[in-house]
């Protein structure tokens, strides 16, 4: 079994190597340019993202169809993997993950754009949609498609589920001595109650559940560092300076080269904010919109709150605790970081955590429900909910090491495919803008 989560780990270190990361942020580079730099909407399109009001065919508001996709993509990644990112690229990974959530917004209102665009009603009176109808309708290649709903199915049940649960389950454990199989039956009560209800039961969850989150661990990062805010401008500095020119040897931290920040800061951007992985589209396909350009502007907010602004501030947390320079990695650097500030820290942290690995599992499970539908049709939908209830019980008392890496595999493997869809259809892409946006001027 070591040998075999030992092979995991090395596939799972190579699909999301330099490859793969040149691809996403090329990608978003790459759009970014070809769609004038289409974060310059990025205020009007926060604007529309909280208007609830229906103007179109769709399951659910844009606003639900957001707050689902920030649900699954603001996760575990956002506060243990920031913490991995400025522990093995140095202070200066902050920078360069920042940078991705900004160009990541361009990937994200393209690959949502594509999905309302070629999405399609069910039998059922559905919105169905995602890469894999992109591929199919789009570049008529079902092949493709197929490929794509596999992975994104498998990859649910690993990174959206039982990984999480079992997060929830270790956190439960350490902080509260709450053993893993209570943690487990409260969480799938939990989930199987919202998920079992469909997609605007998990809708109307997520837009009470994430602002809440949200709103709560930015507001808990911001009391930590004007609690420390004499060290902040040079924290920011160090950010700055560190990202392009490395940083030297600071206490027991023995330094990281300008490779290091710009490849951990990345991988860490990429793998937060999922812009480019083609899951948060499948969402965004459920939304009532009056046209593809709209709801497209709408998902692109999520890579900005989840990166620009989640991201941001743990970086900023961690890199002005000092902590960074112990030796500490991942979770461990977390909360070393936030316990400097006792009975405040961790319950920042705690809350922040438990949330946002809860609201993870809620948001995942349509991802992945979709997919099964694509792949086996409607009678797949209430077996997979089964499975995904089971899978979170499953997950929280078990251990996960090759299941973390197997899901890593296959969120790699989602991204391809898509990008794929991306490029190919880039023209479709500027040709909606270009009608539904610059020509009109509005939205």
């Amino acid at each position: 079994m070591a040998d075999f989560e030992t092979i995991l780990s090395d596939i799972a270190g190579l699909v999301w190597g330099p490859p793969l990361l040149i691809l996403l942020f090329g990608t978003h580079l790459f759009l970014t340019f070809r769609l004038g730099f289409i974060q310059r909407y990025l205020i009007d399109a926060i604007k529309i993202s909280f208007e609830r009001k229906k103007e179109g065919e769709g399951d659910i508001s844009q606003f639900g169809a957001l707050t689902t996709a920030l649900a699954a993509t603001i996760g575990t990644g956002n506060i243990v993997g920031v913490a991995t990112a400025v522990a093995s690229g140095g202070p200066g990974a902050v920078l360069w993950m920042w940078l991705t959530g900004v160009f990541g917004i361009s990937t994200k209102y393209a690959e949502a754009l594509l999905s309302v665009k070629y999405r399609v009603t069910t039998p059922q009176d559905q919105m169905a949609g995602g890469p894999m109808y992109v591929l199919e309708r789009g570049m008529n290649c079902r092949w493709l498609g197929v490929i794509f709903a596999f992975f994104t199915a498998v990859a649910a049940f690993g990174i959206g589920n039982m990984v999480q649960a079992n997060s929830i389950a270790q956190m439960a454990k350490e902080t509260f001595h709450i053993s893993p199989w209570i943690t487990g039956i409260i969480i799938t009560v939990l989930t199987a109650v919202v998920i079992l209800g469909g997609v605007k039961s998990i809708a109307r969850t997520c837009e009470k559940l994430v602002p809440f989150m949200a709103i709560f661990y930015v507001a808990g990062c911001l009391i930590l560092l004007i609690l420390k805010f004499e060290t902040l401008p040079d924290t920011i500095m160090l950010i700055l300076k560190s990202a392009f020119t490395g940083q030297a040897a600071v206490g027991g931290f023995l330094g990281a080269g300008m490779k290091e920040a710009l490849r951990f800061g990345i991988a860490r951007g990429l793998f937060s904010n999922e812009s480019g992985l083609g899951s948060a589209p499948i969402i965004a396909a459920a939304a009532q919109t009056k046209n593809p350009v709209r709801q497209a502007l709408v998902s692109s907010t999520g890579t900005f709150w989840d990166t620009v602004v989640v991201c941001l501030m743990t970086g900023l947390v961690i890199v002005n605790s000092g902590e960074w320079v112990g030796g500490l990695n991942g979770a461990a650097l977390t909360k070393k970081a936030f316990e400097d500030f006792p009975i405040v820290g961790p319950a920042i942290l705690t809350v922040g955590l438990l949330t946002f690995v809860f609201s993870t599992i809620l948001g995942w499970s349509y991802y992945g429900e979709k997919a099964a539908e694509y792949l086996w049709g409607t009678k797949a939908i209430p077996i997979y909910r089964y499975l995904w209830v089971a899978a979170v019980m499953v997950g929280a008392v078990v251990q996960l090491s090759a299941v973390w890496n197997f899901a890593d595999i296959a969120n790699a493997l989602m991204a391809v495919p898509n990008i794929i869809s991306l490029l190919a259809m880039q023209h479709v892409i500027v040709e909606e803008t270009r009608l539904h946006l610059w020509n009109k001027k509005i939205v």
